[in-house]
């Protein structure tokens, strides 16, 4: 591939000299998350320029950001992670935080890149899983393995026909959990 660059150019580390575009894990190894992201949410919107289409860019900044939600754990630590696992970055940060509360050695992580299918996939609400693809495979592994959604999401509250967790139905969850938190007090 040939170099476009001049005698004298200066350079810094991530710089892409060849013709072409750079590879995204190429970007996240050498520059990081945030310049991953960056570039994700601009060469998303030069897409959507050319066609004359404007999209405020936090609408795409949440789906990178879903992207780029897991870590790869490359050090357990004194965690219960093993080499390998992929893990939310938020789930890491309190693990961390608390182990680094104990005296204990934190766990280490590098950020992964994942598709928008492999990223929809591994949220943590099964339901809200399943119904984006893998129907089959994603309720039968949630039934295998015993697990219960809490309805967190919008998604999956949605799919079950209860109010969305937000505006007047964040209102609505917030008393009803008031109210169980009393009723529990209550029967005590």
């Amino acid at each position: 591939k040939p170099f476009h660059l001049q005698d004298g150019d200066v350079i810094e580390k991530g710089d892409y000299i060849l013709d072409g575009n750079p590879a995204p894990h190429d970007i996240l190894a050498i520059k990081g998350v945030e310049a991953l992201a960056s570039y994700l949410v601009n060469e998303i919107q030069e897409v959507y320029r050319l066609q004359g289409v404007s999209i405020n860019d936090k609408h795409i900044e949440v789906i990178v950001r879903q992207m780029l939600q897991k870590v790869e754990i490359t050090t357990q630590g004194d965690s219960t992670y093993i080499p390998g696992d992929h893990v939310d970055v938020i789930e890491l940060e309190e693990v961390n935080e608390r182990l680094v509360e104990e005296g204990k050695k934190p766990a280490e992580g590098q950020p992964v890149l994942l598709g928008i299918t492999k990223a929809s996939l591994q949220t943590p609400s099964f339901i809200s899983a399943a119904s984006f693809q893998e129907t089959t495979r994603v309720l039968t592994e949630a039934a295998v393995a015993g697990k219960t959604d809490m309805l967190q999401g919008l998604k999956e509250n949605v799919i079950v026909g209860r109010l969305i967790p937000a505006g007047t139905g964040g209102t609505m969850s917030q008393i009803r959990r008031i109210a169980t938190s009393r009723d529990e007090l209550i029967i005590d």
